[in-house]
């Protein structure tokens, strides 16, 4: 089995990378193409991917074509493709907003597959959630899914309004934990501890709290409780979260992602 990927940016390396490790492929079964002189002067220095500048010469001999390109590229690189692809062949996209449908109407294929990466696949602790066309059999699917888990865990949805949801959940989550994060800091900052040790406090209470969420099954409303006692500091924390409508603040952006995510799909 031979995979491309088109489009060496962040992601495509990434998954690039990750999938050259799959005990699915052998050595040097990765094919990456990029039209950036830059980008290919660095993939020269890759030992094992083979990198292509032109379609014709890597479209063919793929088995699953994975399109990391901005989703404002994703026509060009639909059309171009079209005159060298095969029926066999499965397509991977991980586009923001571009539609299963539109995949198959440009490029004449039916084996599609859309997915929704995050930013931590960068360290192999991503989250990748999808969904595939019905023209996609189970073999195909676990094989495309054991190599999503490369990069960290995948998620197989049902529908693709799910997909845009995810996108406002995992796929853009990272940012506003981030931003979370650096607001903390400032606040620790203010309290009057160095940049240096404000950022230890703040990553290290995040790495813990979520390894003790991950090594349990209480919810973190449970969590909350048992960190929170009456009348403590914790609790004057949290309800001056709950007074400021922090709460309905997230859910209120984790919607607007999901909300522009659906429009991104209407425009492409």
């Amino acid at each position: 089995m031979k995979v491309l990927v088109i489009g060496a940016g962040n992601m495509g390396l990434t998954y690039a990378e990750g999938m050259s490790k799959s005990k699915l492929l052998k050595k040097r079964n990765i094919m990456v193409l990029d039209k950036s002189e830059e980008k290919m002067e660095e993939l020269s220095q890759i030992s094992h991917f083979d990198a292509f500048s032109e379609l014709g010469d890597c479209v063919p001999k793929a088995d699953i074509i994975f399109i990391a390109v901005k989703p404002y590229h994703a026509e060009t690189v639909f059309k171009a493709i079209k005159g060298f692809v095969k029926p066999e062949q499965i397509i991977i996209s991980i586009m923001a907003g571009v539609t299963i449908s539109t995949i198959k109407d440009i490029t004449g294929l039916s084996k599609v597959i859309r997915a929704m990466p995050n930013l931590p696949a960068q360290i192999g602790k991503g989250l990748t959630s999808y969904v595939t066309s019905p023209e996609v059999s189970r073999i195909e699917m676990l094989t495309v899914e054991s190599l999503l888990d490369t990069t960290g865990k995948s998620v197989r949805v049902s529908n693709e309004n799910l997909i845009d949801a995810s996108t406002g959940i995992s796929g853009s989550g990272p940012a506003y934990v981030f931003y979370f994060m650096q607001s903390m800091m400032e606040a620790a900052l203010q309290m009057g501890f160095s940049k240096t040790d404000s950022t230890v406090l703040v990553s290290q209470t995040f790495t813990g709290a979520v390894e003790l969420f991950n090594q349990s099954n209480l919810s973190p409303n449970s969590w909350m409780e048992k960190v929170a006692s009456k009348g403590g500091t914790t609790r004057a924390a949290l309800d001056s979260m709950e007074d400021n409508n922090v709460n309905e603040l997230i859910k209120e952006a984790a919607f607007a992602a999901f909300s522009r995510a659906v429009e991104l799909g209407k425009e492409n």
